[in-house]
């Protein structure tokens, strides 16, 4: 196929059918690939989907959808799959085929498929809950192994620096870095280094280092930082320096601690949607903080208060006053700049509670400047991360 014609193809398959005079007939894998984007992107598109869903029951609709979903696995990458699976649910109100094991396991496991099987938890039927919960786990392992290393070692990395022991008993001394640190001290004539400088390991601590309170509104569109939080939390918990704690929020408060150890089971004990009451849910987790001087307090939320928010506002900053670190992440999501409260951010900003979304990938970085007490605005300016202003 010469360049021209492969152009022609391209051009045919982005704009559709209206290009068929155009650009010409497509045969062959291309036809078949045409056809599983005209019955997502098109009206009356080849295989039916949008004009099934819109005027049947699931039943009807299923075997057109188990062999869409399968066509788009042969023709496309995995992250084409991934955008065409979410634009089908959100474009063709396909949340049915999830509610069937047999097209269940026909789905690529992401993210967003996770975010979903979380909403319907409570109506998928019994049959396909463990099919369900076998996505969720692929999704879940997956993140894991992206995430748990590089959250545990910059967690790990930042409890010893700050617990660094400068009096160390004879069988704590650090010989290595003691030397390093007194090199200038070195003696020639008698070929030794004078040790003014002791440098020992970190005493093992008999109680957590550090407490951390992740609180998360679980709102709809909070549902892809609900995942990554509920993994962040799980990865935590098994830190014995940190002493970690979790709890998800809508108009209701439900404290997710004693689930850390199973994250898709906690997964599954999450409800999106519903209002909002940031108020509640601050008010709770400042009852269980033990020891202010020495929490992190990370309040993941867009900000869109349903509850008071001079109440709100007047708990930060008896927070702050306390000696909590308070953070706020807008999202916790690869999904890019985030839609939140503007004003209500810069009023938290003002009392010292930087406000801004984080990657997953950085959000290692932040924990790990948190228990160092850096100042986070400062750490999140050298990540390239705006924080929300302050008010005026």
């Amino acid at each position: 196929m010469s360049a021209d014609e492969e152009r022609l193809r391209r051009w045919r398959l982005v704009i559709g059918s209206e290009a068929e005079v155009s650009c010409g007939v497509l045969g062959g894998p291309a036809a078949e690939m045409d056809q599983a984007l005209a019955a997502l992107y098109e009206a009356q598109g080849p295989g039916g989907l949008q004009s099934k869903d819109r005027r049947g029951g699931r039943g009807g609709s299923a075997p057109s959808v188990a062999r869409w979903l399968g066509d788009i696995r042969k023709y496309f990458p995995s992250s084409v799959v991934q955008v065409m699976q979410r634009d089908a649910l959100e474009r063709l109100n396909m949340r049915d085929m999830l509610l069937q094991p047999e097209m269940l396991k026909s789905v690529q496991p992401d993210v967003h498929l996770v975010a979903n099987l979380m909403a319907l938890s409570r109506v998928i039927p019994a049959g396909t809950k463990e099919t369900a919960r076998m996505v969720v786990r692929a999704v879940v392992d997956e993140l894991m192994k992206r995430l748990e290393e590089p959250l545990r070692s910059a967690i790990s990395g930042a409890l010893d620096r700050s617990q660094r022991n400068r009096r160390p008993r004879h069988s704590e001394i650090d010989w290595h870095r003691t030397i390093r640190a007194n090199l200038k001290h070195w003696q020639p004539e008698y070929r030794t280094v004078v040790p003014e400088t002791l440098l020992g390991y970190g005493r093992k601590a008999r109680r957590p280092q550090r407490e951390v309170v992740l609180c998360i509104d679980q709102s709809g569109s909070m549902a892809n930082s609900v995942v990554y939080a509920s993994i962040f939390g799980a990865v935590m918990a098994t830190l014995p320096a940190v002493a970690t704690k979790l709890v998800v929020f809508d108009t209701a408060v439900v404290d997710l601690t004693e689930q850390l150890d199973d994250p898709v089971e906690l997964l599954f004990g999450v409800q999106l949607g519903g209002g909002t009451d940031i108020n509640g849910a601050v008010g709770y987790c400042q009852s269980i903080i033990r020891e202010p001087r020495n929490t992190i307090f990370v309040l993941i939320s867009d900000l869109y208060e349903g509850g008071v928010e001079a109440n709100l506002l007047r708990r930060a900053m008896e927070l702050v006053d306390s000696g909590v670190q308070f953070i706020t992440l807008l999202a916790l999501s690869d999904e890019g700049a985030p839609a939140y409260d503007h004003a209500l951010a810069a009023k938290l900003a003002a009392l010292g509670v930087p406000s801004f979304a984080c990657t997953p990938d950085a959000f290692p970085g932040l924990m790990a400047a948190a228990i160092r007490r850096d100042d986070i605005s400062s750490w999140a300016a050298t990540q390239g991360i705006v924080t929300s202003p302050k008010a005026r």
